[in-house]
C-alpha cells in the first residue's frame, strides 16, 4: 500500500499521541513522588511479532527506548516457547527481571496484548520506577550487594491482570516481598490504567484509518527511521573513532571500571566495539545486555534527535565486543546501577568518540549521574514506615553553540527531582539547601552547567541512607580542549561529624537519627574547546553573577578583572593569554 505523505505524518503524530496519554494518565495516577513528579516511567506501542518499538512516549525516558523493546520481545518468544501463558484479551503481565531484556529491579514492566478484531494486533507496554521492590535495602540500591536476590523481588512474565481482573494471589505474593506495599497499589492501578488509555486512543485512531493503512504506515515509519539514520552516519568520516570512560568503583571493589569503545562507520553502518573493558564486576555497576544496547541508542538519539523514535534507526547500529565484560551481565550478577548510573558512562564514551568527528553536533559529557539517593526508616508521628527516592540533575556538558544547560536532567532519561514541597510533605525530611553548584561547570569556549548542591535532615524516626551515584572520581571529560567539569560529592553528618563515603559515591546501610544530614553536590558539564578562547564579555557575566570569584576567572580564562564592580582589564587578558 502506497500511502501520501500527509497521512503518514498524521499517523505517526498519533501513535505518538496515544504514547503521550499514557504518560500522562500514568504520572497523573500514580502515588509515589518519583512517579508521579519525577516522571521516571515510560509507555509504549510493540510489534506483536518482533517486539520492535513502533512508538514511545515524547515525556518516556529515553533509556527504556530499547530496553522495553527487548522485554517485549522476550515475553513474545517466552509465550511461544510455552514458558509464559499464553494472552487473552485484557491481560496484563508484569515483568521486572533484568536478564530478560530489562535495567534494574525497580524499574517494573507491565505488557498488555492489544487486540483488533480477535487478532493480535501490537503490544501495549509501560514501565514505572517502584520505590522499593524488597531486597538488603530500602529503595534497592545496594551498594554493595553481590548477588541480583540481596537487590530485590525478580519477577518472570507473569499475567498480573487476567482478562481485566487483579489476580489477588500474585499480587499478595508481591506485597509480601517489598517494603510500603500498601502504597504500591497506587502505582500498579495507575500503570494498568496507562494502557487501558493506550488501548481506547489506539482503538480510535485505526477506527479512523483503517487497520491496513495503519499496518502500512507503520512499516514505512520504521522503513525510513532507518534510512534517515543510514543518512547521518554517512556524516562521519571514515576510520576508527577511539575514546574511555570510568566508572568510580563498582561499590564491592574499590577501583575503576574502564568502558572502552572504537566506533568505526561501516559503509552506511556504524559499528560500536566495546572490546578491552573490564570484566563482569563483583558489585552491582554490572549492566545487562538490553540496557548496553539501549544506551548506545540513545547516545545517537542525543547526537541525531532528527531521527523519529523506532526500531528503524537501530537497525544500522552495531554492537560488539560486550561479551564477558561487564557491559554483558548474566544472573546472578547484580544491576542495580545498570540503567541509572553504567548506562550513562556508555553514552559519555560515545560522545568522546565522535566529538572530534562530529564537532558540531556533539556536546561534552554531561553530569553523567542520576544521583539514586534512597532513605528508608520508620516515621513515629505518622506511626508507618516510609522509602523515600531521590534523584538530581547535574550539568551538561558545552557545545559548539552555547554553554551545557544547568541542573539538567540525567542523559538518560527526562526524570527530574520531584519538588522539595512534596518531598518534605511526604516523608519526615527538611531540606536546608536545595541551589545550584555554581562554578562547577568544566571550563571550555563553552563552559559546562552547572551541578546542583543540596543538604537534607532526617527530622524524626530512624532511618537508613544508601546511594548509588558515580563521577566522584573522574569529573566528566571535557572536549576539543575543555576541561572536565567538577566531581560528584556526597558526605554525611552523624552526630555532627561529617565523613565520605568510602567508594565517594557509593555507600549502603548508612544509619541515621534526628538531625543527621547528607549533602549531595553533583557534577558540572564538562567544558567544549579551549578556555582562553571563551568570549570575555561571557566571562564577566559570570563573575557579576557570582558564578566565578575574579581569581577563578583569571585561572579558568585568562580573564583579567578589576574594579568595584569588576570590568575586564583588557590588556592584562591580551598578555595573559598569549603567555
Amino acid at each position: 500500500m502506497t500511502l501520501d505523505p500527509i497521512t503518514l505524518s498524521v499517523i505517526q503524530a498519533g501513535l505518538q499521541q496515544v504514547c503521550d496519554e499514557m504518560d500522562l494518565t500514568f504520572s497523573r495516577a500514580a502515588f509515589s513522588p518519583v512517579i508521579a513528579e519525577a516522571n521516571d516511567r515510560s509507555d509504549g506501542i510493540y510489534d506483536a511479532t518482533d517486539g520492535a518499538l513502533i512508538a514511545q512516549g515524547a515525556g518516556g525516558l529515553p533509556v527504556f527506548v530499547g530496553t522495553m523493546q527487548y522485554s517485549t520481545r522476550t515475553l513474545i518468544q517466552m509465550i511461544a516457547q510455552g514458558r509464559a501463558a499464553a494472552p487473552q484479551p485484557d491481560d496484563i503481565y508484569i515483568v521486572n527481571d533484568p536478564y530478560l531484556g530489562g535495567t534494574h529491579l525497580m524499574d517494573v514492566r507491565f505488557a498488555r496484548p492489544f487486540y483488533r478484531h480477535g487478532t493480535l494486533f501490537c503490544w501495549l507496554s509501560n514501565t514505572g520506577h517502584w520505590p522499593d521492590t524488597g531486597g538488603a535495602v530500602p529503595g534497592g540500591f545496594s551498594a554493595s550487594a553481590t548477588s541480583s536476590e540481596q537487590e530485590g523481588l525478580r519477577l518472570p512474565p507473569v499475567r498480573l491482570f487476567k482478562q481485566g481482573h487483579l489476580d489477588e494471589e500474585i499480587y499478595a505474593i508481591i506485597c509480601s516481598n517489598i517494603r510500603v506495599a500498601d502504597q504500591r497499589i497506587g502505582d500498579v492501578k495507575a500503570q494498568a490504567a496507562a494502557l487501558k488509555v493506550g488501548e481506547a486512543r489506539l482503538n480510535a485512531l485505526m477506527d479512523r484509518y483503517g487497520d491496513a493503512t495503519v499496518a502500512a504506515a507503520i512499516a514505512e515509519l520504521r522503513h525510513r527511521a532507518a534510512a534517515q539514520m543510514r543518512a547521518f552516519i554517512a556524516e562521519i568520516p571514515e576510520g576508527a573513532h577511539r575514546a574511555s570512560a570510568w566508572i568510580d568503583s563498582d561499590g564491592v571493589v574499590n577501583e575503576p571500571l574502564e568502558i572502552r569503545l572504537t566506533v568505526q562507520r561501516k559503509g552506511e553502518d556504524l559499528s560500536f566495539d566495546f572490546t578491552g573493558s573490564s570484566a563482569p564486576c563483583a558489585g552491582p555497576m554490572n549492566s545487562v545486555r538490553a540496557t548496553t544496547l539501549s544506551s548506545v541508542y540513545l547516545a545517537m538519539r542525543h547526537i541525531f534527535p532528527q531521527v523519529p523514535i523506532s526500531a528503524g534507526a537501530f537497525e544500522p547500529l552495531q554492537v560488539t565486543g560486550i561479551e564477558n565484560t561487564f557491559l554483558d551481565a548474566h544472573y546472578p550478577r547484580p544491576v542495580s546501577g545498570c540503567a541509572a548510573e553504567v548506562s550513562q558512562r556508555i553514552a559519555e564514551a560515545v560522545f568522546a568518540a565522535l566529538a572530534p568527528a562530529l564537532p558540531d553536533r556533539v556536546t561534552a559529557a554531561p553530569a553523567g549521574t542520576s544521583g539514586n539517593f534512597a532513605l528508608g526508616g520508620h516515621d513515629p508521628d505518622r506511626g508507618r514506615d516510609f522509602v523515600m527516592y531521590q534523584l538530581s540533575g547535574g550539568g551538561y556538558g558545552g557545545n559548539a553553540g552555547h554553554d551545557g544547560l544547568t541542573n539538567g536532567c540525567s542523559t538518560i532519561g527526562i526524570s527530574k527531582a520531584p519538588p522539595v514541597e512534596i518531598m518534605e510533605q511526604a516523608f519526615p525530611v527538611l531540606y536546608h539547601r536545595y541551589a545550584l553548584r555554581e562554578g562547577s561547570g568544566g571550563a571550555g569556549q563553552q563552559r559546562g552547567g552547572f551541578g546542583l548542591d543540596y543538604e537534607v535532615e532526617l527530622r524524626r524516626g530512624t532511618a537508613r541512607a544508601s546511594f548509588v551515584m558515580d563521577h566522584g572520581r573522574f569529573g566528566p571529560q571535557g572536549a576539543l580542549g575543555g576541561s572536565d567539569g567538577a566531581m560528584n560529592e556526597v558526605a554525611v553528618w552523624q552526630n555532627g561529624t561529617p565523613r565520605t563515603p568510602k567508594h565517594l559515591s557509593k555507600a549502603q546501610d548508612i544509619p541515621l537519627a534526628p538531625g543527621d544530614r547528607v549533602r549531595v553536590r553533583t557534577p558540572g558539564g564538562g567544558g567544549y574547546g579551549d578556555p582562553m578562547r571563551r568570549d570575555p564579555q561571557a566571562v564577566l557575566t559570570d563573575v557579576r553573577l557570582g558564578r566565578y570569584t575574579p581569581d577563578q576567572a583569571a585561572t579558568l580564562f585568562g580573564v583579567i578583572m578589576t574594579g568595584e564592580p569588576v570590568a575586564i582589564d583588557h590588556a592584562a587578558t591580551t598578555k595573559a593569554r598569549n603567555r
